[in-house]
């Protein structure tokens, strides 16, 4: 007969997590158990018997008829065995060795006669759940499910747990800890829909491939009411925000799992439940409509999931003092085939290389698939688009669709996710003009020109699409793609493309427009999502990150992305073992060490420097002439030594990660890692008339740290990044650890069931490689061995100390501590305390948490209502006190008012009778006086107009009197008058113009600063005129004294010789006499009239400088002046225009008159020097 179980002690639930039933039927004792890991191969485990009549069956009590029974209190620790030697990095399931009883520390040590059931591994490495018939030495009878009979040896025999913890909701209610176990109880629970488990602080989740009842609003309000406490994605976002809130500490959740496990959809889960408990503002609506954004832009179809994200991202989420959510943010920095971005959306690794390259049966990204299928026909026309499968860059894997998914209407929902965060139509359309260039790149050819081989791009349709999209011009697009400028020294050298390099530089410049599509987008996002951010410190990060990856080729992007992960591992390690055990032992309480294992060594070999895996390859990457042979024999020679790292033949070579072995091909490293973008691209984007391009050429240039010989552009043929690929992308991943070390981080492991995305479909193998990779099994040990909960002894004695029921203001924290432990009997098993802690097993500290908030909420329900009933007593007193006392106040108040009110009647009556007899005094007074002065000065004005005119005075219109007075016609007195009031109203309109001009004025003296600047670049340019026109008359003047001493000397040999003016001068005119006399020289008369246009130039230039300096005192305030600067100036620059050009003619025509002189007075020489002279003179430009 089974013992007799205590009611208390019959659900497990309400027990520690790391304590059990001893079975022995003599002991009713409470014993700890430990816990190891079991590898298992890709096999069912067959669902064990239930609960009978909600008892403790057989099988799960007569396994302690023994003193070596696992629940007695002789366990022994046994070492651990790495797993890392069972992984086949080419397999998507493993083929695991058979079991080592090392690798169980719960099976080292229990009577194998006496247990029913075991785990036990077949030849063929199945797990199968068997019955012990019998055992005889170190032998065991085995029977299986499908009837079969076995003989095995007893140290391979697994323990299997009771039936009464068929799917526990985590994984340290388990007795037995090992691989069987934990992975029958995940397939228990899967297979019931209960996707979620937790392994001690972690949170497991197997991806169910199909709708599950487990989200929405009455969810999520029963995981904020704490009604429901199952474990879910709810439950880690609500202790996320509440530790926030509560310990003021940002808080982070990392997600983690390989394609397909459904990390995305995790994380949008998250985000739902922090945007309902947070929401309010309505930029929680904002932020959950990134999600169709980002999976657009960065989601593909791969071999294993149909919509896998190519880029793991860090959305940190801001909150308000009072909990709200007041903003996000996305940062982003480009990589080769990948990019970071962050919503503070961090950390976005973008796989590049997809756009240009495709594998057979996988998609491009879908925003590509989605253009093609749901752009309108305006649209369509404007980008030249066509269907995806015209496009070389899609048609490369023969696969355009997805089952069950529409791209139209996903494009859709896109458009409307890029309207709510606030990109305006332009942007989008801009956006979709870069997608298309992309697409158009791909379909550009190329043709041999010559006979090495060298190409250049055939002008098609594709062509002349690409330049119209980008807005560049279609000759600069052939040159980029064809020619290549490289600077030697001083020198620049252009150079011809063969076939692969035009190729090469086709597809760098697509990968680049897309990633820097990418990198805008998530900018514009980050816009949006800071406007009100108010920033308090307080955030929360969700992480969704890639897992390892092991194919049968391995490259360059699971090098990195294999390294990213040994450092999130670091990260997972240091957070949940070393610091755990460091900080008991720091602290002295009673622990015993748990061993796990740790992946420094690989770390090391990935960072040493400078003979580390990384370091290693950006030397060889320097080498213009290494080879991926070279770097393959590089590594192997300076690091054959590691433990991590063997080489192998080839360009193959092995590392020892913590999930396993994995072999790269260096094939494509070198090429990868310095992913060059050579300089002539960017010049073409930053030529381009569209503004995106430009953007794109500022930002690559900016990354690539180089000086810049004009705005966007250097000269000379370099790559645009200083930096190596695996330096920038080690470097933010130090970033990423470094901002989530300062938080306090919650785990969630995603396991993908099977390969073929089926619901219902679980893979033994596949599974079981997912939690070594995460290493569930050894955070459950440690969790159930630990104390999850630690809290300081001042911190705990504040926070819990008033629920004792005794005085404890003369105590120490310590012993106030103590003393809480004691009044609510807290079992010593539950907790031990440190020097400067108290530590708690799991859900000890929320007992107490419970009692606080119920006690609190107890006080304030007393408080409140004594509170009422004493101001509802007052209340009453004081009412009626106050209609006592209003009765007597009013009626005093009344009549004090009312003999007020009279007197001030009366006295009012007295001043206003005063008051308005002296305003009426005064007001005559004022009429009189004004009076007098008009008819003076109507008088004076009357007299000074008519005084001259003595026929109208005559006539009777006006008369003088015996005193020598004026006198007026009364009609004449009227009509003036008539003519006052109008000047005064006309004299009103101006004062209101006035106003209006002192406003226009005021704008005027804000735009001078422009004129000014305009009118001394006009007075230089008069300036240099007019030093122009003063040379040339000064050389005029000298050579017409030159020609008139040689005309001189003439004259006094033949003095008959006479010369005539031009009869079109009418100026001058010379004449001769036989007898003697004075006679005119015609070449005085020249210089005299070049002396007269030389005295006409001083003076214009005079006249034209004062003119443009008063100008510029009146526009600048110095000299007020009642006329329009602006249009001065325009006047004065069309006169100066008008004087040149008459003032030009009028040299010309000198010119023809001083010609005709020099023809008939001048000798051969004197003629080549005016020659020479009006030669320079018609060169110069007026």
């Amino acid at each position: 007969m089974p013992p007799k179980v205590t009611p208390s002690m019959q659900s497990l639930k309400s027990l520690p997590a790391d304590y059990r039933f001893d079975g022995s039927p003599n002991s009713n004792r409470l014993e700890n158990s430990s816990g190891a890991s079991v590898c298992l191969t890709n096999s069912s485990i067959p669902r064990k018997v239930g609960l009978k009549n909600g008892k403790v069956s057989q099988t799960a009590t007569a396994a302690g008829d023994t003193e070596d029974s696992p629940y007695s209190g002789h366990n022994v620790f046994v070492e651990e065995q790495s797993l890392i030697d069972d992984v086949d990095p080419d397999t998507a399931t493993m083929s695991l060795p058979q079991s080592d009883e090392r690798r169980w520390s719960d099976t080292s040590a229990y009577a194998r006669k006496k247990i029913l059931q075991s785990w036990i591994q077949l030849p063929s490495g199945n797990w199968e759940l068997g019955k012990i018939l019998s055992t005889s030495g170190e032998e065991s009878v085995i029977n299986l499910p499908d009837g079969k009979v076995i003989k095995v040896i007893s140290e391979t025999l697994v323990p299997a747990n009771p039936d009464i913890l068929d799917g526990v909701d985590d994984l340290m209610q388990l007795s037995y800890l090992n691989e069987p176990s934990v992975l029958y109880n995940l397939n228990y629970r899967y297979n019931q829909d209960m996707i979620y488990t937790k392994a001690g602080p972690v949170l497991v989740a197997v991806n169910p491939f199909k709708e599950v009842p487990l989200y929405g609003n009455r969810n999520i309000e029963a995981y904020r009411k704490r009604s429901n406490e199952s474990p879910h994605v709810y439950a880690i976002a609500d202790t996320a925000i509440r530790e926030m809130i509560r310990d003021e500490v940002n808080q982070s959740i990392i997600i983690s799992g390989e394609s397909g496990a459904g990390k995305t959809e995790t994380a949008k889960i998250a985000m739902q439940y922090l945007a309902a408990l947070g929401g309010g503002s309505g930029i929680e609506y904002e932020i959950l409509k990134t999600n169709p954004i980002l999976e657009a832009f960065g989601n593909a179809k791969t071999l294993r999931n149909d919509n896998s994200s190519r880029f793991g991202k860090l959305i940190e989420i801001h909150f308000s003092e009072s909990g709200k959510i007041s903003g996000a943010q996305v940062q982003t920095s480009n990589l080769v085939f990948f990019f970071f971005a962050c919503y503070s959306n961090y950390a976005v690794l973008l796989e590049k290389s997809r756009v240009v390259q495709c594998a057979e049966g996988e998609r491009s990204y879908h925003i590509f698939y989605q253009l093609c299928a749901g752009a309108s026909p305006a649209l369509r026309e404007k980008l030249n688009l066509t269907s995806a499968h015209e496009y070389k860059y899609l048609g490369q894997s023969n696969c355009y669709s997805i089952n069950g998914v529409d791209d139209a209407e996903r494009f859709r929902t896109v458009k409307e996710a890029l309207d709510i965060v606030h990109v305006s139509k332009e942007d989008q359309e801009s956006v979709f003009a870069m997608l298309a260039a992309v697409l158009w790149l791909g379909n550009v050819t190329f043709s041999v020109v010559d006979n090495e081989n060298h190409v250049e791009p055939v002008e098609d349709e594709s062509l002349s699409t690409v330049a119209k999209l980008i807005g560049c011009n279609i000759n600069d697009l052939t040159l980029t793609l064809s020619k290549r400028k490289m600077r030697v020294r001083n020198d620049t050298i252009v150079q011809k493309l063969t076939l692969p390099q035009a190729i090469d530089a086709r597809d760098a410049l697509a990968k680049s427009i897309y990633s820097c599509l990418f990198d805008w987008l998530v900018e514009q996002i980050n816009k949006s999502l800071a406007v009100g951010k108010r920033r308090t410190g307080r955030s929360i990060s969700i992480l969704d990150i890639y897992g390892f990856e092991s194919f049968d080729k391995n490259s360059f992007e699971q090098f990195c992305i294999n390294y990213a992960n040994e450092r999130l591992q670091q990260h997972f390690n240091r957070h949940l073992f070393k610091l755990e055990q460091e900080e008991y032992i720091q602290d002295g309480i009673d622990w015993t060490r748990v061993d796990f294992e740790d992946n420094q060594d690989c770390l090391s070999l990935f960072e040493k420097k400078p003979l580390g895996l990384l370091s290693l390859l950006d030397e060889e990457s320097t080498f213009p002439n290494g080879t991926d042979m070279t770097l393959a024999n590089k590594l192997k020679e300076h690091l054959h030594s590691n433990s991590c790292f063997r080489g192998d033949k080839g360009k193959l070579f092995t590392v020892v990660h913590y999930a396993g072995e994995v072999t790269y091909e260096t094939t494509g490293f070198l090429e990868k890692n310095r992913d060059l973008l050579h300089l002539d691209s960017i010049h073409l984007l930053s030529s381009c008339s569209c503004l995106l391009p430009q953007a794109f050429a500022s930002s690559m240039l900016i990354q690539s740290e180089k000086p810049v010989a004009g705005p966007l552009y250097k000269a000379g043929g370099a790559d645009s990044q200083r930096l190596s690929v695996a330096t920038k992308f080690k470097g933010q991943l130090f970033q990423l650890m470094q901002r989530l070390g300062n938080t306090t981080p919650h785990f969630i492991r995603c396991i993908k069931p099977n390969n073929v995305q089926s619901p219902g479909l679980y893979e033994q193998g596949l599974v079981l490689q997912q939690l070594r990779c995460c290493g569930v099994l050894e955070v459950v040990r440690i969790s159930r061995s630990g104390f999850p909960t630690r809290m300081s002894h001042q911190k705990f004695s504040r926070r819990y100390g008033f629920l004792l029921v005794e005085n404890i203001a003369d105590k120490d924290p310590l012993s106030v501590s103590v003393a809480i432990l004691h009044q609510f009997n807290i079992l010593p098993e539950m907790y031990q305390v440190g020097y400067t802690k108290l530590f708690f097993r799991t859900g000890q500290i929320g007992v107490l948490e419970d009692t606080r908030n119920r006690t609190l909420h107890g006080i304030l329900r007393v408080q409140s209502s004594f509170r009422g009933y004493q101001a509802r007593c007052h209340l009453k007193e004081l009412k009626m006190g106050i209609s006592i006392l209003q009765s007597f106040i009013r009626g005093e108040k009344i009549r004090k008012e009312f003999a007020d009110l009279r007197r001030r009647h009366r006295a009012a009556a007295t001043i206003q009778s005063h008051v308005k007899s002296k305003i009426a005094r005064q007001q005559y007074k004022g009429i009189t006086d004004a009076s007098v002065v008009i008819q003076s000065v109507i008088r004076g004005w009357l007299v000074r107009r008519c005084s001259g005119d003595i026929r109208w005075l005559k006539s009777g219109g006006t008369k003088v009197n015996e005193s020598g007075e004026v006198l007026v016609k009364a009609s004449v007195l009227s009509e003036l008058q008539r003519r006052v009031l109008k000047a005064e109203a006309a004299l009103r309109e101006k004062e209101e113009e006035n106003d209006i001009l002192q406003q226009r004025l005021q704008q005027y003296e804000n735009r001078w600063s422009e004129y000014e600047t305009k009118m001394k670049s006009m007075e230089e340019i008069w300036q240099k005129q007019m030093r122009s026109l003063q040379s040339s008359l000064s050389i005029a003047k000298k050579s017409l004294a030159v020609e008139d001493s040689a005309r001189n000397s003439d004259a006094s040999v033949n003095a008959s010789d006479a010369t005539d003016w031009d009869s079109s001068s009418n100026q001058f005119r010379s004449q001769t006499s036989n007898g003697g006399g004075s006679r005119l020289q015609p070449m005085s008369a020249g210089l005299s009239v070049i002396g007269r246009l030389a005295e006409e130039f001083e003076q214009r230039a005079q006249v034209f400088g004062d003119d443009v300096k008063f100008l510029v005192e009146v526009k600048s305030g110095q000299v007020e002046a009642n006329l329009n600067p602006d249009r001065e100036l325009r006047r004065l620059k069309q006169m100066f225009e008008t004087w040149k050009k008459d003032y030009g003619g009028r040299l010309r025509e000198t010119k023809l008159i001083l010609s005709k002189l020099g023809s008939e007075e001048s000798s051969g020489s004197m003629e080549k020097v005016k020659r020479k002279w009006w030669g320079r003179r018609n060169s110069t430009r007026y």
